[in-house]
């Protein structure tokens, strides 16, 4: 979700800092697993908001051209690896909103099903689906323009 691995340090920091602090707190009525990945989905937004704010973006304004540039940046660093379409359909989820982005990472990397993708975003199942098809067209046009561009 946020792209550069010094930031993707600090948010799992930030995470196990309150997973370790709610610790006692935890009821269980989920499972752990889902727990502790509502802590990292919920840090990593907040993570986005909050370089939002810092870097005087209004939030309705997507911060995709930011996140773009770290990505260009980490491929030239070689932090990423990996052949030229993986790196095209990084550029196309970064074009997503946050919400629908984090679905399809759920879905599609993590190959979570929607009812967990569910407890731990608090969304009902029908609007997963929804969410995750919109994704899933928009990458196809997104890529299917970068093809055209070719």
């Amino acid at each position: 979700m946020v792209i550069d691995h010094d930031d993707a340090d600090d948010v799992v920091q930030e995470t196990f800092i309150k997973v370790w602090q709610g610790l006692q707190n935890f009821r269980s009525d989920s499972q752990l697993y889902t727990w502790i990945y509502r802590i990292a989905t919920n840090e990593s937004l907040n993570f986005l908001q909050k370089k939002r704010r810092q870097n005087h973006v209004p939030l309705e304004n997507d911060d995709s051209l930011d996140l773009l540039n770290t990505l260009e940046s980490s491929i030239s660093q070689d932090y990423i690896s990996g052949d030229e379409i993986q790196i095209k359909l990084q550029k196309a989820l970064l074009q997503l909103p946050d919400k629908q982005r984090l679905v399809f990472n759920m879905k599609y990397y993590d190959d979570m099903k929607y009812e967990e993708i569910a407890e731990i975003t608090g969304t009902s199942v029908g609007a997963l689906k929804a969410s995750y098809h919109l994704a899933v067209k928009k990458i196809e046009e997104t890529l299917n323009s970068q093809e055209a561009s070719f």
